[in-house]
């Protein structure tokens, strides 16, 4: 992951049913540089409205929600804005579907409700930087005990050979120029290819290509780079 600015200022929406979590994290996170909870929200519809209303640069996204859960609510948000947040899943346990789920629609990445507050603050100042929250050795553990896609659903082979260098090097969570030094390449190079992965996969961000690329096999556990 990128080291954004830890003053750099960001809003953020606090989406979650148990109304404790929401308290305790509205508290914490608050307290972190930069960062300026403007609301909260007991479930996916309140999400939607809230943001319609407050436009937050971050949503943290409980996914098991009543009313609707949080993979509709991003789903949602993603399809109704041509600058909609940054959404981030927030979660208990890592392997679960919903989790999954939930990055497919477009959520940006995800974090664990037992990290340290420090670390979900970090979370929050990446995703409104614009860059995907990857825990790879999380994120393969989640994707690799699902199903692999059939190969026909992909459009993989509309991937040059150096897109799939590129790809497999974002699965290991590179950024940008992480990607550039590893290839010799220049950053807007670096930039090119990976736009370039994103359109052909038909994905919304970095983190539901790296989705794509487990579940298809393209990546396979135990890559390191």
């Amino acid at each position: 992951m990128i080291d954004p600015d830890a003053n750099a200022a960001v809003t953020l929406l606090i989406a979650d049913d148990d109304a404790v979590t929401r308290s305790g994290l509205r508290t914490l996170l608050a307290a972190q540089p930069g960062l300026t909870v403007v609301g909260e929200a007991a479930d996916g519809v309140e999400a939607v409205e809230q943001s319609r209303r407050l436009r937050p640069d971050v949503i943290l996204m409980d996914v098991r929600m009543p009313r609707r859960n949080g993979i509709e609510a991003t789903r949602q948000l993603l399809a109704e804005s041509a600058d909609p947040p940054k959404v981030v899943v927030i979660t208990t346990f890592e392997n679960d579907d919903y989790v999954t789920a939930a990055l497919s629609a477009g959520a940006s990445g995800f974090v664990l409700k037992r990290l340290p507050v420090r670390q979900i603050a970090q979370a929050v100042r990446v995703a409104a930087a614009g860059e995907a929250i990857l825990f790879p050795a999380a994120l393969r553990r989640m994707v690799t005990t699902r199903p692999l896609r059939s190969a026909e659903a992909l459009p993989r082979a509309a991937l040059t050979g150096r897109e799939e260098e590129v790809l497999r090097l974002m699965a290991t969570g590179l950024s940008n120029p992480e990607i550039a030094e590893s290839l010799t390449v220049s950053l807007e190079t670096a930039k090119t290819h990976v736009g370039n992965v994103l359109t052909k996969l038909g994905a919304q961000n970095r983190t539901h290509a790296v989705v794509i690329a487990y579940e298809s096999g393209l990546v396979v556990p135990g890559f390191a780079g």
